[in-house]
């Protein structure tokens, strides 16, 4: 049945289905009103009748570009379903036990990373001092560690390493999230103004002491955020929410933000006050604490759930909104939700530990060779890729010159850049 523009896809048909080069040319032919040239069939009209007929059924297996691992949102479909331009037709995908497989060795590495990084620290700590702690606190008929080695276990070191995963999978998503939405390989969660409106409303407490009382450094942080996000969506009401439109607008707005944070530490602060917010503004898990950690847990948690549910649209968005749309994809309503959806994520990420860059911008890249170009595959990997890599950053922030702890933003952006220029020499654009 032909899809509408307000419609959803046919009953029982996923976006990755209709992404069959066959869907993709009959959408087109619609949209454009009369039927494309085939050349595929004038230059062999004798197709083999098992193919004729999965073409008629409409019946596709997650089709993926051949070495899918290049494929990126930035492209759009060719005749052949691939790239333009590119010469890439479609093979099945990953099978579901390589999924299963992957996703499983994911988890694993999370769990291992998270008890690795534990015991990291100025402090050794055994993992069976860590079987203590964690069976006293869970009810178990354990002794328990002396009260201070049980307070830095359990009140600091585990609390920042859950922030770290959390932050880490949430940013991610962001990333590859909003890739796909603007259809730019260079976006990531601080492409909307957010981080700087964040660090404007920190700023704002710390030196101006506004709300102070009330709302402390990461609701300052949480309600800049909110702001600027605020200003984007006035900015964008008319646009259509264009991706070139929502690139540009969340830069000016960012700049905005940065410039009115400069512009109160310059005005008001001492010496002091600077050097702390600006170790602030770099991004540290030292201020994670169990009630910042269960909000971030069900912020992040609640924003994956839904963004998981669009992953089928996020692939049809990844070949433009024309086709998207011919798909019966509802372009301007779905990226209207994933934009809130991804500034909320980021808005707490930021209140929380301060800005940390290039986790949304390498880790989606980097899993894509992995988990390939799929969004229901690549989101679980993105998450878990990008908690695993910043419990890692966090665990090296804290011994790589102790005591002194350098800020995680800081490694982020040491590591961030050899590891994005490796990727782009892999997919042969440098």
């Amino acid at each position: 049945m032909p899809a509408s523009r307000n419609a959803s896809p046919g009953a029982g048909a996923s976006v990755a289905d209709l992404l069959h080069p066959a869907a993709v040319r009959t959408a087109q032919e619609r949209k454009d009103g009369g039927p494309a040239p085939d050349r595929k069939a004038a230059a062999a009209p004798d197709r083999e009748p098992g193919a004729a007929q999965e073409r008629k059924a409409g019946v596709a297996q997650d089709h993926e570009p051949r070495a899918a691992q290049g494929h990126e949102p930035g492209s759009a479909p060719s005749a052949d379903g691939g790239p333009a331009g590119s010469g890439i037709v479609p093979v099945p995908g990953r099978s579901a036990l390589a999924r299963a497989v992957l996703l499983l060795c994911g988890v694993a590495a999370l769990v291992a990373s998270v008890a690795v990084s534990v015991r990291i620290g100025t402090t050794d700590i055994g993992y069976a001092d860590l079987a203590r702690t964690f069976g006293f606190h869970l009810g178990l008929d354990v002794e328990p560690l002396p009260r201070l080695v049980d307070s830095l276990v359990w009140d600091l070191r585990v609390p920042r390493v859950l922030m770290a995963a959390l932050v880490g999978a949430s940013l991610a998503v962001c990333g590859a999230v909003l890739q796909a939405v603007t259809r730019n390989a260079l976006a990531d969660p601080y492409l909307l103004g957010v981080s700087s409106g964040a660090s404007t409303g920190a700023v704002a407490v710390v030196v101006l002491g506004v709300g102070a009382g009330t709302l402390g450094v990461a609701g300052g942080a949480f309600t800049g955020a909110l702001l600027s996000f605020g200003l984007l969506a006035l900015l964008l009401r008319r646009s259509g929410l264009d991706s070139t439109r929502i690139v540009l607008t969340g830069v000016v707005v960012g700049q905005l933000f940065t410039a009115l944070t400069s512009l109160v530490l310059m005005a008001s602060a001492d010496a002091d006050t600077t050097r702390a917010v600006t170790h602030w503004l770099l991004g540290s898990m030292a201020p994670a604490r169990w009630d910042s950690v269960v909000l971030c847990a069900l912020v992040t948690l609640c924003g994956l759930v839904v963004i998981g549910l669009y992953a089928h649209t996020l692939d049809g968005l990844s070949f433009g909104a024309d086709t998207a749309s011919s798909l019966g994809i509802d372009v301007r309503a779905t990226r209207r939700v994933l934009l809130v959806v991804t500034a909320l994520l980021t808005s707490v990420a930021v209140a929380s530990v301060g800005a940390i860059g290039f986790v949304g911008l390498i880790v989606p890249h980097g899993t894509r060779f992995l988990a390939g170009p799929l969004h229901r595959v690549l989101l679980p990997c993105t998450a878990l890729a990008g908690a695993v890599f910043l419990v890692w950053t966090d665990a090296l922030a804290r011994v790589a010159f102790a005591p002194r702890e350098v800020p995680v933003g800081v490694l982020t952006a040491l590591l961030g850049v050899p590891l994005f220029l490796l990727v782009l020499r892999k997919r042969g654009e440098l």
